[in-house]
């Protein structure tokens, strides 16, 4: 399989869950302004909307949105736990998780990547994503992870984004289990591996 990503991009999460379940898969470096990877192949011509992450499957198959493509690796290795059995209450909990970090986190952040956001927008953007992390840090001043006390597929992709607000000066600091959920996940093995693979050491994250 490939995955196809740019370095701090939305698509680090299922990176760092392919990492965790211990499956192998190339990655490609995508530029997102010149919609090219890093061998010159048109990147539109593969997925359409010009996104990253996309997975491309051994049997042609490409799947795109990181929440699904976490979820699908996720089931590819279901003693991992990174995703609760299909059809269970705990596997429409993750659902949840996801459809809220999708929604109410990621989309948020990507108007304070745009240099042409004014700074009343910038304002309300950011007060706005405070809001929605609150009910978030008070998950996890009671529990280590965002479901129970098992990494799964939301806490990659929570870590992720989260780690766009330092880059893009919107400081969490008043959410101190937050804050710590992001640390005790970036010291995750898994985590460092997929950080040193797309050269994060002081790479500038990009919105994805």
């Amino acid at each position: 399989m490939k995955l196809y990503y740019a370095p701090g991009a939305c698509s680090l999460a299922p990176h760092i869950v392919a990492r965790e379940a211990g499956i192998d898969i190339d990655l490609v470096k995508v530029d997102l302004k010149k919609k090219l990877t890093e061998s010159g192949e048109d990147y539109l011509g593969l997925v359409p909307n010009g996104y990253v992450p996309a997975l491309a499957l051994d049997d042609g198959n490409v799947l795109t949105e990181g929440p699904v493509i976490s979820q699908y690796l996720a089931d590819q290795k279901p003693a991992t736990g990174l995703a609760p059995k299909a059809g269970t209450l705990p596997r429409y909990r993750l659902l949840e998780k996801l459809g809220y970090i999708n929604s109410e986190i990621h989309k948020t952040y990507s108007p304070l990547f745009n240099p042409a956001t004014t700074p009343e927008v910038r304002s309300e953007r950011v007060a706005y994503l405070k809001k929605r992390y609150e009910p978030l840090d008070r998950v996890l001043a009671e529990s280590e992870f965002l479901i129970g006390d098992s990494f799964t597929v939301a806490d990659a992709y929570l870590y992720t984004v989260t780690r766009w607000a330092q880059p893009m000066k919107v400081d969490l600091s008043e959410f101190p289990a937050l804050m710590a959920f992001q640390e005790r996940v970036g010291q995750r093995p898994s985590v460092q591996a997929a950080l040193s693979a797309e050269g994060l050491a002081k790479a500038v994250p990009k919105s994805g």
